[in-house]
């Protein structure tokens, strides 16, 4: 390793929709030992997208020792990143008092009425259009269906900052997750308690907000117990994954990225709130200090790819080799398993199948209608089309999948040469908790 065995390392660990992810970055900027875990979601309804939180603990766990085997000692700092939105109900010492309700739910959609007709300055301060998967709605639905599940609950709390509760006892959360709540006032850079107010929802639900570098505690014996690290090793408050990723991949003023995984986010650094540019996107805030990204999102990217991988008993080359092709003939997949940012109540399916149609057509079907999805995220982002776009994340790794996306996107592609781009702004963070300096990924 190139720090020598005496050297520091920071831990990164990232709590992803289908697995967790740890690895170790070293003081040259190298991360290492990259160890993963995975867990499976519930959906008690079709709709529904949950998850038990002792099964994110449990793959913590192992990703956390498989990664630091022989160096736990080494281990400086740990910093978290995660999946965005969603909410973790817990009492105060981390125990969930219900299953966590995840981005990809689509049970508050009935809810979002509530949010538009929230007067015009309280909208204009969220500076978000109203979703179903972010915390905001789903406090609302559970408000009126499970009352007293909301009552037991000491904190309301996004999923990596549950993971921290669990990590160091004390709960907090950061600006880069709060701003995804739809309760979260982005202008004055606190939680907007006088909307939570007008919602029915108790503001002492929301923990206090950190900056992201900030330390939020140490570990507890217990937790270090569990993760085979030393007691009060200090965690940085972290960030959402997508922001942790631009940190990771060392995003710039001017740069449009496009990272996939479940859902397909593309990004870029914005100076200013202001008004969207399509009502398409989001603005958040970064893991940087009073600095905004614009975003536009897609829920069914990876989600669809792995349930065709499923449903059709394929394998993932067999999947990626359907890419290959013009697709001519080929029926038309709509990829909206999950719920989809401005599809309102719209549902998958498959049109144009004709009996000549075979599995290798359907599986084309699906990676186009992923790949469509992720072009209209694209132009309602940057609509000249002008810029290059990076890409980053593991789901665009496969060169026949990348080929078919830069046919559909009719852009330049270029891969982010760093892996892990989540895993390692969490990381960075954790070094930035102890001031240490670590250099920036480099850039193609």
């Amino acid at each position: 390793m190139s720090t020598g065995p005496t050297g520091p390392l920071y831990l990164g660990v990232d709590l992803g929709t289908s697995s967790v992810k740890a690895a170790l970055l070293d003081s040259g900027g190298e991360l290492h030992g990259v160890s993963a875990a995975a867990y499976t979601l519930s959906s008690p309804d079709p709709s529904w997208a949950e998850i038990d939180p002792r099964l994110w603990w449990d793959a913590a766990a192992r990703a956390v020792r498989a990664c630091t085997a022989r160096r736990a000692d080494r281990v400086a700092a740990v910093g978290l990143s995660g999946q965005m939105h969603g909410v973790v109900l817990s009492d105060a010492d981390g125990a969930a008092v219900r299953p966590a309700i995840l981005w990809p739910d689509g049970r508050a959609a009935d809810r979002l009425d509530r949010f538009t007709a929230l007067p015009g300055d309280a909208r204009a301060r969220l500076a978000n259009p109203p979703m179903p998967g972010a915390a905001g709605p789903m406090l609302v639905w559970l408000a009126d269906h499970e009352a007293a599940a909301l009552a037991r609950a000491r904190w309301a709390l996004q999923p990596k900052d549950w993971l921290r509760l669990r990590l160091t006892g004390r709960a907090a959360t950061e600006p880069s997750d709060a701003s995804g709540t739809l309760l979260y006032d982005l202008a004055a850079d606190d939680w907007a308690y006088d909307v939570a107010a007008r919602l029915g929802l108790r503001g002492d639900l929301l923990a206090p907000v950190l900056p992201s570098a900030r330390s939020a505690g140490g570990l507890t014996r217990e937790a270090a117990d569990a993760l085979g690290l030393r007691p009060g090793t200090p965690v940085a408050a972290g960030a959402a994954d997508t922001a942790a990723a631009a940190l990771g991949a060392a995003l710039r003023p001017g740069d449009v990225q496009l990272t996939i995984g479940t859902g397909a986010q593309v990004v870029a650094l914005a100076d200013r709130i202001g008004p969207a540019p399509d009502p398409r996107t989001n603005v958040f805030r970064t893991a940087a200090p009073q600095g905004y990204y614009r975003l536009s999102a897609i829920a069914n990217a990876g989600l669809a790819l792995e349930w065709a991988v499923r449903v059709f008993g394929a394998t993932w080359d067999e999947l990626y080799a359907a890419a290959e092709g013009d697709g001519a003939g080929a029926p038309v997949f709509v990829p909206h398993l999950a719920p989809e940012r401005g599809a309102g109540l719209a549902a998958g399916a498959f049109t144009g199948l004709k009996a000549g149609h075979d599995r290798a057509d359907l599986l084309h079907a699906v990676l186009r209608g992923v790949a469509g999805g992720i072009a209209d995220a694209v132009a309602a982002l940057e609509p000249d089309g002008a810029a290059p776009v990076r890409v980053a994340g593991g789901g665009a790794r496969d060169p026949r999948w990348l080929a078919l996306l830069r046919r559909v996107l009719g852009r330049r592609l270029d891969p982010v040469p760093v892996h892990e781009a989540s895993v390692r702004g969490a990381a960075l963070l954790a070094a930035a908790s102890t001031d240490a300096p670590i250099p920036p990924a480099s850039r193609p």
